[in-house]
């Protein structure tokens, strides 16, 4: 009777382990900044920039150099996601309205955000827990991982590479190929 209850637990406990961690960025679903349920599979076929933005940030103004990307390459096939995250000198205090408001009024923002989240430590979000399991975890705001077509992540780049740098841009451009 133990042994059968342990291979159990034990068969629970892979099984629980195996659904935790999805096989591509389309296996799983998020809240918007206004409230709403997004499955990441409306993005299969599509590039993605996943990024952990905060609005009180040093590299704040980088929203201006995604959303010229966004507009620039979405009709090519990439979408760009933004993650707000406090977890950062408490970069991003606001609340998902406020959050909203200070990226459209200040730099147009029309690509999709979602729910402040944590991209680090033991409360990580799923979305995080994904994108940085090869890649590592951000080391601040800013962050981008690159995400093909297929959903897998294919690179990712520190807060200090701008939206506009060559590097980027070559990364983004042969993932859209």
């Amino acid at each position: 009777m133990r042994l059968a209850l342990a291979a159990a637990l034990l068969a629970t406990s892979l099984f629980a382990t195996e659904r935790t961690m999805p096989m591509s960025l389309h296996d799983l679903s998020l809240r918007t900044l206004d409230g709403q349920e997004q499955a990441l599979s409306a993005y299969k076929g599509k590039v993605v920039l996943a990024v952990n933005v905060a609005s009180e940030c040093g590299y704040t103004p980088q929203y201006a150099g995604l959303q010229k990307l966004y507009t620039e390459y979405k009709d090519h096939g990439l979408v760009i996601l933004g993650f707000p995250c406090n977890q950062f000198g408490a970069q991003e205090p606001g609340e998902a309205a406020q959050i909203q408001t200070f990226c459209q009024k200040n730099y147009g923002v029309t690509f999709p955000l979602f729910q402040k989240l944590d991209v680090k430590g033991a409360g990580k979000a799923p979305v995080y827990q994904f994108l940085t399991a090869k890649f590592g975890e951000p080391a601040w705001n800013f962050h981008k991982y690159l995400v093909g077509k297929d959903g897998q992540v294919l690179q990712a780049f520190p807060s200090k590479v701008a939206p506009d740098s060559p590097e980027l841009r070559s990364a983004i451009e042969a993932a859209l190929r």
